[in-house]
């Protein structure tokens, strides 16, 4: 009795031990993601420096080069000011340092999209551990929910809409919100009452008022 009790005590624990062990592994994931991500910005934010260095040197230059007594009222013959070589390596320079500059952004856009969505399939276990879920719903053309306002939706008791996706804008539901044809609708609620809410996203349905 004694030995198959220890069996199980072992049993135990080794379950307990590998879920703590992917416990702290999720951790150490997400910990050295927001590092790397804060090591990005640090980086951008030293391109940036060297982009503004690049542009102030080549004023400088430019200042000096510049006869003595000259006033902006003058007209100056590019002819007697060799800026060719100057204004190339800043453009070349510029150029470069813009270009390390878009590969970083998108490491940062990379790395935090990766986070965002870990964070929703976490959402989305939980919730439906408990019948609930979150959904994305695409309003169709043809779509019955097309021209109306949030508030004469009868949405069911558990559905709260979260945000609205208009091309590349984030809006927070209002009342008042109409619904255009291809906004994105992000929702939360029960999985039967979302089912709902669906059909009135899709085309020849006609909504009931509240």
């Amino acid at each position: 009795m004694s030995l198959e009790f220890l069996g199980r005590l072992q049993k135990e624990l080794s379950i307990t031990g590998s879920a703590v062990y992917e416990s702290v592994v999720a951790i150490a994931e997400r910990v050295n993601r927001k590092v790397h991500i804060l090591r990005l910005h640090g980086q951008a934010s030293n391109l940036l420096t060297q982009i503004e260095k690049v542009q102030g040197d080549l004023g400088q230059r430019i200042a000096q080069s510049l006869p003595n007594g000259w006033s902006e009222t003058q007209q100056l013959p590019l002819s007697t000011i060799d800026l060719d070589r100057p204004l190339n390596q800043a453009t070349d320079q510029i150029h470069r340092l813009k270009q390390t500059l878009l590969l970083v952004d998108g490491q940062i856009r990379s790395l935090k999209s990766e986070t965002i969505h870990e964070d929703l399939l976490t959402l989305q276990r939980d919730l439906g551990m408990r019948g609930a879920a979150i959904e994305r719903m695409l309003v169709s053309r043809g779509a019955s929910a097309i021209g109306q306002t949030i508030s004469s939706l009868s949405l069911p008791p558990s559905v709260r809409l979260v945000t609205i996706f208009r091309g590349p804008f984030l809006i927070a539901p209002s009342e008042d919100l109409i619904f255009h044809p291809d906004d994105v609708v992000i929702a939360i609620g029960l999985q039967t009452e979302l089912e709902q809410v669906t059909e009135w996203f899709r085309p020849s349905r006609t909504i009931k008022s509240a």
